[in-house]
């Protein structure tokens, strides 16, 4: 009882205490500044070489696809940067025209309706878009991303977007003047590989490959076809290649390496194919797997995404070795393990450069190229899906 009157008169003290005993309230900070809304940052006017663009399909959202900008070398911000690339786009970038292009699908119900195909371009100063040059006849090629379905020629003025109706043709864009200039059938062949000065090649499906020359106004100017560059049924080649220089280096399913030259008006094949080599712990061998299977640094090494399980169909599951090749010497000179199965490998053009590592579950991984060393994991917060990996030149 005599707690109970102690607390009472305690409270009662505290009750009648003077008002100028009381805190007195502290004024009101001064509000924040109102933000522009947009806000958008510029970005550098040079990117850094640990930069790279990636190709986020979003399979679980096909319409909401994106091509995204990232720094490899931050492990806390490595997000720089979207643009929108819908519907089973196919993404370029040119530092020379300070330029992202984006070749898409459109529908006016969203996923359903009128058809639009357009080639949407993007200022690489602030990601917004600048242009865009629609492309008739609902014939742009709506598959899973490859690289060699919207690539440049003429200097980085042209861009050639491939068709699928299922009939296959090249459209020829001329990006200066925004305008279709022609399009060029293509039967049974397939991809586009720049070549010469004002071409392009594409592999075909009884084995052969066929080169072409455009004139001023995009129409064939000579063609030519080489045959049996490829064993379909033993050697099947996958379609993106490792570009070093004008050479392209293709690597087959079963792990066979042949080299294109590029470099004048017909694509030819370089003498002496060889094989990736082989090595314990496969079962049942070891194959290059994956969606970017094969890539390359500045000096001209080929690194292949390998898979100890491979059999028929396993050329998709995604590798979990890199093994990398010395074209000049024919022969692999470093494997490096991965922490985890990856599906597509890109290495960038920095003076120590880095290989990327795109995981089936979106994370990407960074890894040092000269020696295979983990570095750090930008964890699954930049793409849903990431499937082509572009290192900024």
């Amino acid at each position: 009882m005599r707690l109970f009157v102690r607390l009472l008169s305690t409270a009662l003290g505290l009750a009648v205490l003077p008002a100028h005993a009381a805190t007195p309230a502290e004024p009101y900070a001064k509000p924040l500044p109102e933000e522009a809304i947009p806000s958008v940052t510029a970005l550098p006017g040079q990117w850094p070489k640990s930069w790279v663009l990636i190709n986020d399909f979003h399979f679980n959202a096909i319409v909401d696809g994106r091509v995204v900008v990232v720094d490899t070398s931050s492990a806390n911000q490595p997000l720089k940067g979207i643009v929108r690339a819908a519907q089973f786009a196919n993404s370029l970038v040119s530092t020379k025209r300070g330029e992202i292009l984006t070749s898409e699908t459109f529908y006016s119900r969203l996923t359903r309706g009128e058809r639009t195909d357009a080639i949407t371009i993007w200022d690489m100063a602030d990601l917004k878009p600048k242009g865009e040059i629609v492309l008739p006849g609902g014939k742009r090629q709506l598959s899973v991303t490859y690289p060699n379905l919207f690539q440049f020629t003429n200097g980085e003025k042209w861009a050639l977007v491939a068709n699928f109706t299922p009939a296959q043709s090249v459209t020829v864009v001329d990006l200066d003047g925004r305008k279709v200039l022609n399009e060029i059938d293509l039967p049974g062949c397939a991809q586009i590989y720049p070549t010469g000065q004002r071409g392009f090649s594409s592999l075909c499906a009884d084995g052969s490959i066929f080169s072409a020359t455009l004139d001023d106004q995009g129409k064939v100017a000579t063609s030519r076809t080489i045959k049996a560059v490829q064993d379909i049924d033993r050697q099947p080649l996958f379609s993106a290649p490792a570009m070093v220089g004008r050479t392209a280096w293709f690597v087959s399913q079963h792990g066979m390496l042949q080299g294109f030259d590029l470099s004048g008006d017909v694509a030819r094949p370089i003498p002496g194919a060889f094989s990736v080599g082989t090595a314990e712990g496969a079962a049942p061998e070891w194959r290059p797997s994956g969606w970017q299977v094969i890539n390359a640094d500045a000096a001209g090494r080929l690194y292949v995404l390998m898979n100890p399980a491979g059999k028929e169909g396993s050329h998709k599951d995604g590798g979990t070795e890199v093994w990398v090749i010395d074209p000049a010497k024919k022969a692999r000179v470093a494997r490096y393990p991965l922490k985890a199965q990856s599906v597509a490998v890109a290495v960038t053009r920095e003076d120590r450069p880095h290989m990327v590592l795109a995981r089936a579950d979106g994370v990407i991984d960074v890894y040092d190229a000269a020696n295979g060393a983990f570095e750090r994991t930008l964890g699954a917060t930049v793409a849903f899906n990431p499937i082509v990996i572009t290192p900024v030149q």
